[in-house]
C-alpha cells in the first residue's frame, strides 16, 4: 500500500494544511506528497518544494507540478494505485464529510474519522446538541433576530461561522454597531451567536489506540498573546501560551479529559479528535469538536502527544494502521 499525504484544499484552511504537511512529511518522509489545489486540481509535489516553503501560514503554496486532474480523478487514481491518505487537511470539504465520502465510496483508506461523523462534528449547531446528549454543557445558542436583546441581556455575545475552524470569522459583539458586522457576514454563511463565556480556553485531544480503545491526551491551557485565540494568535503571534498539561486543579483537568472522550463518542469520532473548551466560572462549557486538528509543529495536538509520551511518528503508524483495518471490514 502505497502511503500518500493529502494536503492543500479549497477553503480558507489550506495554509494551515500545507504546515501540517510539512510535519507530516519531516515524520513520514517515504510517503508521496499530493497537493489538492484552491481550483480542485490535485499534484504531486516534490520534498524540497515543500520544505522550503518558509511562510505556508501567510504564503499560498504552489506544487510546481501538471495536475493529475480534479480531485475526483485523483481519487480514482489513489485507489487504482492501492494507497492510503494520511489527510493533512482542515477545514471546507476536507472536513466536512465530502472528501470522506469520496474515499470511501471509492474504498480508499485515510485517517481519521468517516464521512458522517466529520459532516456532524463540522456543523457546530448540530455537535453541540449531540454533544450535550453525553452530558457534555455547551453555551446557549441565540437566533440572529434575539441578538439585540441578547446582548442586552448577558452585556456580551461571541458570532462565529457554524462551518469553519481556525477561529476564521470570529467577532465579538460588545455594542449594537458590531451586529451590524454580524449580519453581513451571516449574509454569506450561516453563523453561531453565543453569550461570550468569560473564563480560560483548553483544548483536549482524544486518541483511538489499535484495539479501539480511547485515551484522553493531557489538556492544553491556552493563554493567547493579545486576549484572543485567533488565527493570528494561533499562529503567528509569538506571545501566545500554550500550557500542557494544563495548570488548571486536577478535577479539572480530569472533567477536561472525560468530557472530551464523550464528545469524541457522541459525534462517533474516529482516530483521533480534539475538543474546546472554555473553564469558566460556571463549570466547564464545550465549544467544538475538530476531526482534523491542526498537527503542524505549532499545533495543540502534537504538543499533547508529546506530554503524553507519544512519538509523532508512532502516532501517524497507528492512525494509518486504524485506517487499513476499517476499510477491510
Amino acid at each position: 500500500m502505497r502511503i500518500t499525504i493529502l494536503f492543500g484544499g479549497t477553503n480558507k484552511e489550506r495554509l494551515v494544511s500545507v504546515a501540517s504537511a510539512q510535519a507530516l512529511h519531516t515524520a513520514l518522509p517515504e510517503a508521496d506528497l499530493w497537493f489538492w489545489d484552491v481550483d480542485d486540481s490535485v499534484h504531486q509535489t516534490g520534498s524540497h518544494r515543500l520544505l522550503a516553503h518558509t511562510r505556508p501560514f501567510e504564503d499560498p503554496f504552489d506544487a510546481g507540478t501538471p495536475s493529475l486532474g480534479l480531485l475526483g480523478q485523483a481519487l480514482d487514481q489513489a485507489s487504482a494505485e492501492d494507497r492510503l491518505l494520511v489527510l493533512g487537511l482542515h477545514g471546507g470539504p476536507a472536513e466536512n464529510g465530502e472528501l470522506q465520502a469520496m474515499c470511501e465510496l471509492r474504498g480508499i483508506p485515510f485517517t481519521g474519522s468517516g464521512s458522517a461523523s466529520s459532516n456532524l462534528a463540522f456543523n457546530k449547531i448540530a455537535a453541540k446538541r449531540f454533544a450535550a446528549i453525553a452530558g457534555v454543557t455547551a453555551p446557549k445558542g441565540i437566533a440572529l433576530e434575539e441578538a439585540e436583546a441578547a446582548l442586552a441581556e448577558y452585556g456580551r455575545l461571541i458570532a462565529k461561522p457554524a462551518r469553519d475552524g481556525s477561529s476564521y470569522g470570529l467577532i465579538f459583539v460588545n455594542a449594537s454597531q458590531d451586529l451590524v458586522a454580524v449580519r453581513a457576514a451571516a449574509r454569506a454563511e450561516e453563523y453561531v451567536i453565543e453569550p461570550f463565556i468569560r473564563g480560560v480556553e483548553a483544548t483536549c485531544g482524544v486518541l483511538e489506540r489499535l484495539d479501539g480503545s480511547l485515551i484522553a491526551l493531557p489538556p492544553v491551557e491556552i493563554v493567547p498573546g493579545e486576549g484572543v485565540f485567533d488565527y493570528t494568535a494561533k499562529y503567528l503571534l509569538k506571545t501566545t501560551q500554550e500550557i500542557c498539561p494544563a495548570r488548571f486543579a486536577p478535577e479539572i483537568n480530569a472533567e477536561i479529559m472525560d468530557r472530551a472522550i464523550r464528545a469524541h463518542r457522541a459525534l462517533s469520532c474516529r482516530g483521533y479528535s480534539r475538543s474546546d473548551f472554555i473553564v469558566a466560572d460556571q463549570g466547564l462549557i464545550f465549544l467544538e469538536t475538530n476531526t482534523l486538528p491542526g498537527l503542524t509543529k505549532a499545533s495543540l495536538y502534537p504538543k499533547a502527544l508529546k506530554a503524553e509520551g507519544i512519538d509523532f511518528v508512532d502516532f501517524l503508524r497507528d492512525q494509518m494502521a486504524l485506517a487499513e483495518q476499517r476499510a477491510r471490514k
